[in-house]
């Protein structure tokens, strides 16, 4: 099994800044696309950001050029900085990683999530 543990969320004023992590653990050989979801009350979770074990990024028109997505594949950790924050970004923010497992298993895991309010 894998587990994501996100941790960094909060509250911030808007033009603020936070750093949210994800450390994943268990039995993994390779991790390949993760990524950064969120979700807002009465709205669907969507993509934020991603990146692939390689480095390349994609990221959501809405965050392009505030938020800033890295990853470290020694430590198996996402990182998302998020500057310039607005209230438009409060949501649920939730890690995602496509792991290898085992040499034929390769599954989609999720964070339980971390809360992002930005508000003065």
């Amino acid at each position: 099994q894998v587990q994501l543990v996100e941790s960094g969320g909060g509250l911030v004023q808007p033009g603020g800044s936070l750093r949210l992590g994800c450390a994943a653990s268990g039995i993994i050989i390779s991790i390949y696309t993760m990524g950064w979801y969120r979700q807002a009350p009465g709205k669907q979770r969507e993509l934020v950001a991603s990146i692939v074990s390689g480095g390349s990024t994609n990221y959501a028109d809405s965050v392009k050029g505030r938020f800033t997505i890295s990853r470290d594949n020694a430590k198996n950790t996402l990182y998302l900085q998020m500057d310039s924050l607005k209230s438009e970004d409060t949501a649920v923010y939730y890690c995602n990683a496509d792991v290898r497992t085992t040499t034929w298993r390769r599954s989609d895991y999720w964070g339980q999530g971390t809360q992002v309010t930005v508000s003065s």
